[in-house]
């Protein structure tokens, strides 16, 4: 590797970097603006994963039909963007803490709605991405 060149792997590393870091930014915006009472659902992490899992299902199908797999765009929009978007472990902590303080039928209905919405529009992504290409 030439003096001042970075590897691919150093060039992945960076794309994971910037996607994290916009991916991040945009789920504390969401808290910022959607704050939760103790009891309430929380909609901050419900919109981020929801969002996060429409556009994975858009993303992934998009870039596994239209570009080659040396490119960066995954790992940018994907384990990056996507990534730091959404929150599995935000999403445990508040089911136990909505079932510990008492709200365990809103605790069990924002976990079967969340893996539910998130498992559908994960195809309705999948489904834009095909139905996209056709324009």
């Amino acid at each position: 590797m030439p003096a001042g060149r970075l590897s691919i792997s150093q060039v992945r590393l960076a794309a994971i970097v910037a996607g994290g870091a916009a991916g991040a930014l945009a789920r504390a915006g969401l808290a910022e603006a959607l704050p939760h009472a103790a009891g309430g659902w929380p909609w901050a992490t419900f919109i981020a994963n929801l969002a996060g899992a429409l556009f994975l299902g858009w993303l992934l199908t998009r870039l596994a039909e239209r570009v080659a797999p040396t490119t960066h765009w995954r790992p940018l929009l994907g384990t990056g963007l996507a990534g730091a978007l959404t929150t599995f472990s935000t999403f445990q902590v508040e089911i136990f803490t909505l079932m510990h303080d008492g709200h365990g039928g809103l605790g069990i209905a924002y976990a079967l709605t969340s893996v539910a919405a998130g498992m559908a529009l994960a195809v309705a992504g999948v489904v834009a991405a095909r139905w996209g290409r056709r324009w």
